[in-house]
């Protein structure tokens, strides 16, 4: 059975991605940019797309675009920044109604497509810099994104994880970079930033509906046109430091700890075990049927909540839970006897099939949207392989139980990171 059916094409210096499906009403169309994450750029590139979509030569002000969205049957545009392994990813993100399910033969298609190319290729500018307001305003709003994480418990003790196990790794870098460094831009670097972006950048065009590929590409090839001079995409290497467990414990005024724990997994997305590592998440931490729920939350009462998921491309794997401080050690002690069991194949059949199951499900739900759709075929290009979706469901239904045993065994424990209230003892 085929879900669904995916074109690729080089156009002009992108790379199209075309899923033809009846299973929307609506058209789906999807620009991303890749550049390799550095701590010289990644404050910039933050701050980029928001500026972008203010506005653009033909439609220069929020108010004016939006209005043209609104034109467009309710056509929507939003924008967002990821980390896939060491690469920094700008999304935008465009839904625009299907003509064919409409009396008008208004060409909406291409009318999204000529617009998401004016957002990329034409910004509003004045004297080769953008303008100074909408950076400033942007400028503001970056801050009290990165702020907002440092806010956010859950989110910053993740986030500081992640600095402290990747410590001299790009990976170490917030996606929406650092607040000392935004004061440093200003309308004209920020343009210089852009104009290199659009040089060097791996872009990725991805249209997503009941449509036809040569009438998408000659779309394509009418409004996008790019210096092909495309930077590969990074393949993150696996981390070849020694490992050597860690323990960091930082004091906040905060009412329930955090404990993070990171680990090497020495296995991404490109490889033959990636498939037995989704389902050793699956049975460890990645549901709520998993060993993590059941042991540290369920019957230890220790935690509010704990789970784990897995960085596909970076090769990490990260597990969160909410303890109380006096329960630091006991909560360490039981996570590392679930890794230990994973480690010994000390699992049931019924865990392992369960597993399996749910992933199928949820990978199901996921391109059930246009845009799960998206993210889920957009990981071939970061790994630089070729996997249908088909192969992907196959791939988790043929793992055996060694396999996951095996791809358990392989897991390192790097860091422990615990946040926890003033005065406690952990």
């Amino acid at each position: 059975m085929s879900y669904f059916h995916e074109q690729q094409t080089d156009v002009n210096g992108l790379s199209l991605h075309t899923v033809s499906t009846s299973k929307f009403k609506t058209n789906t169309i999807v620009l991303k940019l890749l550049a390799p994450l550095s701590e010289q750029d990644v404050t910039y590139r933050a701050l980029l797309p928001y500026v972008l979509q203010r506005g653009t030569k033909n439609f220069p002000s929020s108010t004016v675009l939006r209005q043209h969205l609104d034109e467009l049957y309710g056509a929507t545009l939003h924008v967002d920044l990821s980390k896939k392994g060491e690469n920094h990813i700008i999304s935008f993100r465009m839904e625009i109604a299907n003509e064919k399910f409409l009396t008008d033969a208004t060409p909406l298609l291409e009318q999204g497509i000529k617009f998401l190319s004016e957002i990329l290729l034409q910004p509003v500018t004045e004297n080769e810099a953008f303008q100074d307001e909408i950076v400033s305003q942007e400028k503001r709003t970056l801050k009290q994104r990165i702020q907002s994480v440092n806010d956010d418990k859950m989110r910053y003790s993740n986030l500081r994880l992640v600095q402290e196990m990747c410590k001299n790794e790009p990976y170490a870098l917030h996606v929406n970079g650092e607040t000392k460094d935004v004061d440093k831009i200003d309308a004209k670097s920020l343009y210089e930033y852009y104009q290199k972006c659009i040089q060097t950048d791996h872009i990725d065009l991805y249209v997503v509906g009941d449509l036809d590929q040569g009438e998408v590409e000659g779309y394509v090839n009418k409004y996008f046109t790019f210096d092909n001079s495309r930077q590969p995409v990074v393949q993150t290497p696996y981390t070849t430091k020694e490992i050597k467990e860690i323990e960091v414990i930082e004091e906040q005024d905060v009412k329930q700890g955090k404990l993070n724990i990171g680990y090497r997994t020495n296995s991404t997305y490109k490889d033959e075990d990636y498939y037995a590592l989704q389902v050793f998440n699956g049975i460890f931490g990645g549901f709520s049927h998993s060993k993590l729920f059941i042991n540290v939350r369920e019957k230890a009462s220790l935690a509010y909540y704990a789970a784990s998921r897995v960085e596909s491309h970076k090769g990490l794997l990260m597990v969160m839970s909410g303890i109380e401080v006096q329960n630091y050690d006991q909560a360490v002690s039981i996570i590392k006897e679930q890794m230990a069991a994973m480690k010994n194949g000390d699992f049931t059949e019924q865990e392992f099939e369960q597993t399996k199951a749910v992933i199928r499900n949820q990978l199901l739900e996921t391109v059930d949207t246009a845009y799960g759709l998206v993210e889920i075929v957009y990981h071939n290009v970061i790994a630089n392989i070729n996997r249908s979706f088909e192969d992907y469901l196959n791939g988790i239904e043929k793992v055996t139980k060694e396999e996951v045993t095996k791809v358990a065994q392989k897991i390192e424990l790097d860091t422990i990171y615990f946040l926890k209230g003033m005065g406690g003892t952990a």
